[in-house]
């Protein structure tokens, strides 16, 4: 059985958007600006040591797109992380979803064409390991929402932005979570991971 395991880099109030400031947004570009070389290097670390350890990745048709160009047009150079976390993201089965993505470029590629819910059911049934998500945020909020992630990983970065596109967005209820790790990465960054509470009957409040 397959354990989706969404992992991103967010600010200190939540935001996810433009973390290199390609995009424009007039307050991108977080992820460089505020770190040192030793947050960044202790970050790629901790980034290659999860890629190894997947065996699947998912993603939505966006993020796919970005992470192919970057990786086929410059033979994977243009990476924040390791030639070993390039390698193994290259090579890893990755799964898309999209209704519109017909020819992927990206080396195995499997394109999630059907129902959303349906088909990352179906994949978690298949694969057995941890299936990745990086970026992907509508489809981040459909899996939280339909109960298909398992754990949740954030490095977070020490700025405030104030204002762009958050991790979270409404629910339909509540989704507990539980601590399973935290720990500082270099000296600026820290690391949180949750699992998502299935039986809310069992848990007690203290």
């Amino acid at each position: 059985m397959g354990k989706i395991v969404i992992s991103t880099n967010i600010t200190l109030d939540g935001v996810v958007q433009d973390p290199d400031g390609e995009e424009g947004f007039e307050r991108g570009g977080w992820f460089h600006q505020f770190v040192g070389g030793k947050d960044l290097e202790d970050w790629a670390d901790r980034e290659t040591e999860e890629a190894l350890g997947a065996e699947a990745l998912l993603l939505g048709r966006r993020s796919s797109e970005w992470f192919a160009y970057r990786m086929l047009s410059r033979d994977g150079a243009d990476v924040r992380v390791s030639p070993e976390w390039a390698d193994r993201i290259n090579s890893i089965p990755k799964y898309v979803v999209s209704s519109t993505l017909e020819d992927p470029q990206w080396s195995n590629t499997t394109v999630l064409n059907g129902d959303a819910v349906k088909e990352v059911s179906e994949l978690k049934a298949k694969v057995d390991g941890e299936i990745l998500v990086y970026g992907s945020y509508q489809l981040v909020r459909t899996l939280i929402e339909q109960n298909l992630a398992d754990e949740l990983r954030l490095v977070v970065f020490p700025v405030v932005v104030g204002t762009g596109l958050r991790f979270f967005d409404e629910t339909s209820d509540k989704k507990p979570v539980h601590l399973v790790n935290t720990r500082k990465i270099g000296d600026g960054l820290v690391f949180y991971a949750y699992e998502f509470v299935r039986d809310t009957a069992s848990t007690t409040v203290g």
